[in-house]
C-alpha cells in the first residue's frame, strides 16, 4: 500500500536553487520509484476553485503560473501521461462518500499541471513517465472536511495510486517579498519554529490517538497561525493527505495507530517558508476495503 505525501513546494527558483530540499525529494523519489505507482493524484494549493474538480487530460504539461522569475524556470517542462481513468474513479468515491460541499467533482480537459504539481514531480519521478492527475482544493471548505475528503480518496493507495498534497508548511509571501533573504541558509524567524513545532505535534497526537480534532483547529489553536498562514490553501492540502493516511472514519476508529508520520524536509527557505515534507506511512485504506 502507497504512503500518502504532503509536499512544501517553496518558490518556483527551488526547481533552478534546490539546496537540501531538492535533495531529500531527491532521495524520496529514488524510495518511491523501487514501488512505482500507476498513477499520481496531486492536490495542490494552486488550483483553488469554488467545488472539486478534476483533470481529465490525456497528456499533461508543466503550466507556468508565475511571472518575475529567472527565464531559464519558464523553459522548463513535465510532459508526463494524464489519467482520465482514475479520474472517473476519483469521482465516484467523493460522489459515493456524500461529503457535504464536496460531492460533486467536475471534470476539467484543459487545465495543465501548475507549479505545485511539477515542480515536486520533477525531483520525485524526473522520467514523467507515470500518469498525472491533479484535484482542485476548495479553500472555502475548513480542515476537517478536508480530511473526510482524503478518507474517501484512501481506497486509491490500494490500487496503485499516490496520493500528493502540495502546499507550504508556512506561507507568507509578503514576508517573503519584503525582505533581502537568500533562499537558502538564513535561520528561521522565531514565530515559524514555533508554529511548525505546534503542528508537528498536533500531528504526531493525531495520528497516535485518531482525534483530528485539535489539529482542524489550528487556526485558533496553534501559536502565530494567522502569520503563519495570512491565508490557509497552501496548509489544506495537508489535511487531504492525513486524511487519505489513517482511511475511512469506521476503519480509523478501530485503528487509530496505522499510520505513521515520516519527516524528510525541516528546510526554511528565505527564512520564513517552512519547507516540511511528510511521509504518511500505513493506516487501514485496505482493511477498510476488505471489510
Amino acid at each position: 500500500m502507497l504512503p500518502t505525501l504532503y509536499i512544501s513546494h517553496g518558490s518556483p527558483m527551488l526547481a533552478l536553487d534546490p539546496g537540501a530540499t531538492g535533495a531529500a525529494l531527491d532521495a524520496l523519489g529514488a524510495r518511491l520509484r523501487q514501488m512505482p505507482p500507476r498513477a499520481i493524484l496531486v492536490i495542490s494549493a494552486h488550483w483553488s476553485y469554488s467545488t472539486l474538480a478534476v483533470t481529465t487530460r490525456v497528456r499533461q504539461e508543466a503550466w507556468h503560473d508565475f511571472g518575475g522569475f529567472a527565464p531559464q524556470l519558464f523553459a522548463l517542462r513535465y510532459d508526463a501521461p494524464g489519467a482520465p481513468v482514475v479520474a472517473q474513479r476519483v469521482r465516484a468515491l467523493l460522489s459515493e462518500a456524500a461529503i457535504d460541499g464536496a460531492s460533486y467533482v467536475a471534470e476539467d480537459p484543459d487545465r495543465p499541471l501548475d507549479h505545485g504539481a511539477w515542480m515536486p514531480l520533477r525531483y520525485l519521478f524526473p522520467d514523467a513517465d507515470v500518469p498525472v492527475l491533479q484535484l482542485a482544493l476548495n479553500p472555502c471548505l475548513p480542515p476537517a472536511t478536508q480530511i473526510e475528503i482524503g478518507r474517501a480518496l484512501a481506497p486509491l493507495r490500494g490500487e496503485g495510486v499516490l496520493i500528493i498534497g502540495s502546499g507550504s508548511f508556512t506561507h507568507n509571501l509578503h514576508e517573503v517579498f519584503s525582505g533581502t533573504r537568500a533562499q537558502h541558509g538564513p535561520a528561521p524567524l522565531p514565530y515559524v519554529e514555533a508554529f511548525r513545532t505546534w503542528m508537528l505535534t498536533a500531528i504526531d497526537k493525531a495520528l497516535a490517538s485518531g482525534d483530528f480534532s485539535t489539529l482542524a483547529r489550528y487556526r485558533t489553536l496553534a501559536p502565530e497561525a494567522q502569520r503563519a498562514h495570512p491565508t490557509d490553501e497552501h496548509l489544506l492540502p495537508l489535511y487531504v493527505a492525513l486524511g487519505a493516511a489513517v482511511g475511512p472514519q469506521a476503519a480509523a476508529a478501530l485503528h487509530g495507530k496505522g499510520a505513521t508520520c515520516e519527516r524528510i524536509v525541516d528546510e526554511v527557505t528565505y527564512g520564513v517558508l517552512a519547507m516540511d515534507t511528510l511521509v504518511f506511512h500505513g493506516g487501514v485504506p485496505a482493511l477498510a476495503q476488505a471489510a
